[in-house]
Protein backbone atom coordinates (compact mmCIF):
# COMPACT_ATOMS: atom_id res chain seq x y z
CA UNK A 1 0.00 0.00 0.00
CA UNK A 2 1.12 3.21 -0.92
CA UNK A 3 -0.02 6.85 -1.65
CA UNK A 4 -0.70 5.88 -5.10
CA UNK A 5 -2.87 2.68 -4.21
CA UNK A 6 -4.83 4.29 -0.98
CA UNK A 7 -7.17 1.68 0.67
CA UNK A 8 -10.45 2.43 0.06
CA UNK A 9 -12.69 3.07 2.73
CA UNK A 10 -16.27 3.88 3.63
CA UNK A 11 -17.62 5.29 7.10
CA UNK A 12 -21.36 4.68 7.76
CA UNK A 13 -22.69 8.17 8.58
CA UNK A 14 -25.62 9.64 8.88
CA UNK A 15 -25.41 12.70 6.99
CA UNK A 16 -25.49 14.63 10.29
CA UNK A 17 -22.11 15.49 12.47
CA UNK A 18 -21.38 12.79 15.10
CA UNK A 19 -17.73 12.10 17.17
CA UNK A 20 -17.51 8.86 16.32
CA UNK A 21 -17.68 9.45 12.90
CA UNK A 22 -14.59 12.02 13.32
CA UNK A 23 -12.66 9.91 15.56
CA UNK A 24 -12.41 7.16 13.02
CA UNK A 25 -10.38 9.59 10.67
CA UNK A 26 -8.34 10.87 13.87
CA UNK A 27 -6.79 7.39 14.28
CA UNK A 28 -6.40 6.83 10.87
CA UNK A 29 -3.97 10.02 10.29
CA UNK A 30 -2.13 9.05 13.64
CA UNK A 31 -0.96 5.87 11.95
CA UNK A 32 2.47 6.94 9.83
CA UNK A 33 2.42 5.61 6.18
CA UNK A 34 -1.30 4.79 6.58
CA UNK A 35 -2.79 6.18 3.13
CA UNK A 36 -6.60 5.85 2.60
CA UNK A 37 -9.60 7.61 0.63
CA UNK A 38 -12.64 8.15 2.26
CA UNK A 39 -15.45 7.60 -0.07
CA UNK A 40 -18.00 8.68 2.36
CA UNK A 41 -19.35 12.23 1.92
CA UNK A 42 -21.53 13.15 4.94
CA UNK A 43 -21.55 16.76 4.22
CA UNK A 44 -23.29 16.29 0.70
CA UNK A 45 -26.78 17.55 0.50
CA UNK A 46 -29.35 16.68 -1.51
CA UNK A 47 -31.96 18.73 -3.67
CA UNK A 48 -34.82 17.36 -3.61
CA UNK A 49 -35.22 13.70 -4.84
CA UNK A 50 -36.03 12.48 -1.21
CA UNK A 51 -35.47 9.08 -0.43
CA UNK A 52 -34.50 7.40 -3.22
CA UNK A 53 -31.88 9.98 -4.18
CA UNK A 54 -30.49 9.44 -0.71
CA UNK A 55 -30.48 5.75 -0.87
CA UNK A 56 -28.78 6.34 -4.67
CA UNK A 57 -26.02 8.70 -3.39
CA UNK A 58 -25.31 6.07 -0.40
CA UNK A 59 -24.50 3.34 -3.30
CA UNK A 60 -22.83 5.79 -5.02
CA UNK A 61 -20.62 6.24 -2.20
CA UNK A 62 -20.11 2.86 -0.95
CA UNK A 63 -19.95 1.06 -4.65
CA UNK A 64 -16.16 1.87 -5.32
CA UNK A 65 -15.01 1.37 -1.84
CA UNK A 66 -12.61 -2.31 -0.53
CA UNK A 67 -14.25 -1.72 3.02
CA UNK A 68 -17.07 -0.62 5.31
CA UNK A 69 -15.95 0.62 8.62
CA UNK A 70 -19.30 1.13 11.17
CA UNK A 71 -18.46 3.21 14.32
CA UNK A 72 -21.85 1.33 16.56
CA UNK A 73 -21.78 4.33 18.56
CA UNK A 74 -23.54 6.15 15.56
CA UNK A 75 -26.16 3.83 14.70
CA UNK A 76 -28.87 5.45 17.77
CA UNK A 77 -28.70 8.66 15.87
CA UNK A 78 -30.43 7.21 12.66
CA UNK A 79 -31.10 3.08 12.67
CA UNK A 80 -32.78 3.21 9.72
CA UNK A 81 -30.08 4.92 7.38
CA UNK A 82 -27.47 2.82 9.03
CA UNK A 83 -29.29 -0.42 8.44
CA UNK A 84 -29.89 0.70 5.28
CA UNK A 85 -25.83 1.44 4.14
CA UNK A 86 -25.21 -2.19 6.06
CA UNK A 87 -27.71 -3.69 3.64
CA UNK A 88 -25.90 -2.03 0.44
CA UNK A 89 -22.18 -2.70 1.81
CA UNK A 90 -23.61 -6.53 2.19
CA UNK A 91 -25.34 -6.15 -1.50
CA UNK A 92 -22.43 -5.30 -2.94
CA UNK A 93 -20.09 -8.03 -0.83
CA UNK A 94 -18.12 -5.61 0.56
CA UNK A 95 -16.74 -6.78 4.15
CA UNK A 96 -17.81 -4.64 7.44
CA UNK A 97 -15.80 -4.07 9.94
CA UNK A 98 -17.57 -2.54 13.53
CA UNK A 99 -16.17 -0.57 15.81
CA UNK A 100 -17.49 -1.56 19.28
CA UNK A 101 -19.18 2.45 20.80
CA UNK A 102 -16.66 4.76 22.64
CA UNK A 103 -16.72 3.38 25.43
CA UNK A 104 -18.57 0.37 25.25
CA UNK A 105 -22.17 1.67 25.60
CA UNK A 106 -24.30 1.19 23.01
CA UNK A 107 -26.21 -2.60 22.22
CA UNK A 108 -26.27 -3.04 18.81
CA UNK A 109 -29.62 -5.31 17.43
CA UNK A 110 -28.46 -8.95 16.84
CA UNK A 111 -29.13 -8.36 12.67
CA UNK A 112 -26.41 -5.35 12.71
CA UNK A 113 -24.09 -7.42 14.37
CA UNK A 114 -24.32 -10.21 12.56
CA UNK A 115 -23.32 -8.61 8.91
CA UNK A 116 -20.17 -7.67 10.52
CA UNK A 117 -16.75 -9.33 8.83
CA UNK A 118 -15.00 -8.71 12.43
CA UNK A 119 -16.42 -6.28 15.80
CA UNK A 120 -13.02 -4.70 17.02
CA UNK A 121 -12.33 -1.88 19.12
CA UNK A 122 -11.48 1.45 19.20
CA UNK A 123 -7.46 1.60 18.36
CA UNK A 124 -5.39 2.81 15.43
CA UNK A 125 -3.51 -0.29 14.74
CA UNK A 126 -6.25 -2.48 15.37
CA UNK A 127 -8.15 -0.61 12.93
CA UNK A 128 -5.14 0.37 10.24
CA UNK A 129 -4.96 -3.41 10.44
CA UNK A 130 -8.11 -4.58 9.82
CA UNK A 131 -8.26 -2.11 7.00
CA UNK A 132 -5.55 -4.30 5.45
CA UNK A 133 -6.45 -7.79 6.53
CA UNK A 134 -10.35 -7.57 5.83
CA UNK A 135 -9.88 -5.13 3.16
CA UNK A 136 -6.70 -6.72 1.12
CA UNK A 137 -6.14 -10.03 2.80
CA UNK A 138 -2.96 -8.40 3.54
CA UNK A 139 -0.45 -9.81 6.43
CA UNK A 140 -0.81 -7.78 9.50
CA UNK A 141 1.80 -9.63 11.83
CA UNK A 142 2.75 -6.45 13.23
CA UNK A 143 5.81 -6.64 16.57
CA UNK A 144 5.57 -4.49 19.65
CA UNK A 145 8.94 -3.36 20.38
CA UNK A 146 9.75 -2.54 23.42
CA UNK A 147 12.85 -1.48 24.92
CA UNK A 148 14.61 -2.41 28.51
CA UNK A 149 16.98 -0.56 30.49
CA UNK A 150 19.59 -2.97 31.14
CA UNK A 151 20.67 -0.93 33.93
CA UNK A 152 17.78 -1.36 36.15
Amino acid sequence: MSQEDPYKIFVTHTFQEHEEYAQVFEYLEARDNFFYQNFSDPEVRLEGGGEEALQELIRQQIRPVEIVLFPAGIYGQNPRLIDFQLKVAQAFKKPIVTIKSFGGTQVLPRETEEVATDTIEWNDRVITDAIRRIGRGEDTAMWDVIEFDPDC
